[in-house]
């Protein structure tokens, strides 16, 4: 099934309106029905999207982002107050577990966007 190509669409328009969980194309309709399920097609303007499988893209980026947030962090109070192994965990645990759950569909987001700009699938064979 060949797919459209939108090249009136920046890249960086198409990223960051899927980093707002809006669809690439319109940036009006919701492009994901659930948490992490996209919508078959746009709400609004009627774009396909429910074909784009970014499978590992989004985790990847979202453990990156997460672990140079949160290493930093944790390396700065053990070296500052010398926490005792307990608190790091009390702390650092939650921390970490909220900031990827709070991350990941942003990052499907914007991976979903660059990938229907660059009219990929994520079926794609080599």
């Amino acid at each position: 099934m060949p797919y459209a190509i939108h090249p009136e669409t920046s890249y960086f328009a198409a990223i960051s309106r899927g980093l707002k969980r809006r669809c690439p194309n319109c940036g009006e309709g919701r492009a994901f029905r659930g948490y992490l399920t996209l919508n078959d097609a746009c709400p609004s303007c009627g774009e396909a999207l429910g074909h784009i499988r970014a499978d590992d893209f989004p985790p990847y980026l979202t453990i990156f982002a997460v672990g140079h947030l949160v290493v930093p962090m944790a390396l700065f109070a053990e070296q500052s107050w010398s926490w005792p192994i307990g608190l790091h965990m009390a702390v650092w645990l939650p921390m970490t577990l909220a900031l990827l759950l709070m991350l990941l569909p942003l990052m499907k987001g914007g991976a979903v966007g660059l990938m229907w700009r660059l009219c990929l699938a994520g079926d794609e064979r080599q």
